[in-house]
């Protein structure tokens, strides 16, 4: 797929991690260079999918298992995909979004023990070539994501899971940085978050700014 001058940003993690929060800061900082940003998220981000997101997230889905959970999340993706990260990345722009594939592979893949061939087939058919060009994996303990989540209120389903199961899903989120280093960044999000924001910002420079510079104009000959 073409992205002229743009690019696909996601952001990873368990919960409190801060990726909402970083990815909106890294939007902002695009912006300021003028760069068309489309801040989005999952699951949710078009209208389609906005409304497969409270039942995701508030657990209706839940007694149903995992393999229906995943199918209803690869709907919202479709959806999303198609009316929103496509479209702006085929004029340009830089989308940033809260979440994407490897929230599946994690949560419904190694933690809902979902086969990966159907994790896989799913995104295969759903997502395609419009793959992540940097996946940041923001990994913080369970602890202190959960003290943080606690804090901003009204746990959804999956933050009222109990330590062992954030354990698990670190864990999971870890490997697939060790699994994927093209792609993926981890970075530990433990920290101050104007910290993490520099040490962000700086990685979208080294692997992408950098690489999108348009070249010079050659010179007349004098």
């Amino acid at each position: 797929m073409s992205k002229p001058n743009g690019c696909f940003i996601t952001f990873e993690g368990g919960e409190g991690s801060g990726k909402t929060t970083q990815a909106r800061r890294l939007a902002d900082r695009l912006e300021l260079m003028g760069k068309e940003v489309v801040l989005t998220r999952e699951p949710g981000g078009s209208p389609g999918a906005e409304a497969m997101r409270h039942l995701l997230l508030c657990g209706v889905i839940k007694p149903l298992g995992p393999e229906a959970e995943a199918i209803v999340f690869a709907a919202a993706r479709d959806d999303h995909v198609s009316t929103l990260i496509r479209p702006a990345l085929a004029r340009g722009a830089w989308v940033i979004c809260d979440r994407f594939i490897d929230s599946t592979r994690v949560y419904q893949g190694a933690l809902g023990n979902v086969d990966h061939r159907l994790i896989r087939g799913l995104e295969r058919l759903v997502v395609g070539d419009t793959m992540p060009d940097l996946t940041i994996i923001l990994d913080v303990s369970p602890e202190i994501g959960l003290a943080r989540a606690e804090r901003r209120g009204s746990a959804d389903r999956f933050e009222a899971e109990d330590m062992e199961y954030h354990r698990l899903l670190r864990a999971a989120y870890r490997e697939i940085a060790e699994r994927e280093p093209g792609r993926c960044v981890l970075m530990d999000a433990s920290a101050g978050a104007d910290a993490l924001a520099v040490r962000i910002w700086m990685t979208v420079s080294e692997r992408l700014l950098r690489q999108r510079q348009p070249l010079a104009a050659p010179r007349a000959a004098g």
